[in-house]
């Protein structure tokens, strides 16, 4: 359960903590490590033959652990509106609204569950916000209208998912 690839992913939690300390280059290198650690935790354990269902929901969970945190941080000090924090995270809102879905038709199990495009167009989208807003840039509110927009695409391409048959 622990190895290489989900200690790397476990490395963004502390490293979301170091947003408490308001210093631009202290949540620069916090957000590089995190991007880092996310880009190669997979493919450490897909190569290494470690890939694990802990690790596919650990990593993911890592992600949204850190842009939630740090996101919260930059909303505590004035620095992000409630609406942009709102639309960074509409990935997210979309993927519970699908959670429901699934569980309100009885589906949950019906279906085989793998990271996105849409998601990993997101959260990359996501770093950067992060990093642009530790050096102080204001970032374009069309911007914040494509996270809407990676969102319902992701809700889309969640819809699209092949159906896994159940076995007896």
């Amino acid at each position: 359960m622990i190895n290489i690839s989900n200690s790397l992913s476990l490395l963004r939690a502390p490293l979301a903590f170091l947003f408490l300390i308001e210093s631009p280059m202290l949540r620069l290198m916090a957000t590089f490590l995190a991007m880092l650690t996310d880009s190669i935790d997979g493919y450490l354990a897909r190569r290494s033959k470690t890939a694990s269902r802990f690790g596919a929901v650990l990593d993911p969970a890592m992600d949204k652990f850190f842009v939630f945190f740090a996101l919260g941080a930059l909303w505590f000090e004035n620095k992000i509106e409630l609406w942009q924090l709102v639309t960074m995270v509409s990935r997210d809102i979309a993927l519970c609204i699908f959670g429901l879905y699934l569980s309100a038709s009885n589906r949950w199990h019906t279906y085989e569950f793998r990271s996105i495009r849409w998601g990993k167009i997101t959260t990359a989208l996501q770093f950067i916000v992060l990093i642009a807003l530790s050096l102080g840039y204001e970032i374009p509110t069309v911007t914040f209208y494509a996270f809407v927009g990676f969102a319902l695409l992701g809700l889309y391409e969640l819809f699209q998912f092949k159906k896994v048959t159940a076995e007896a």
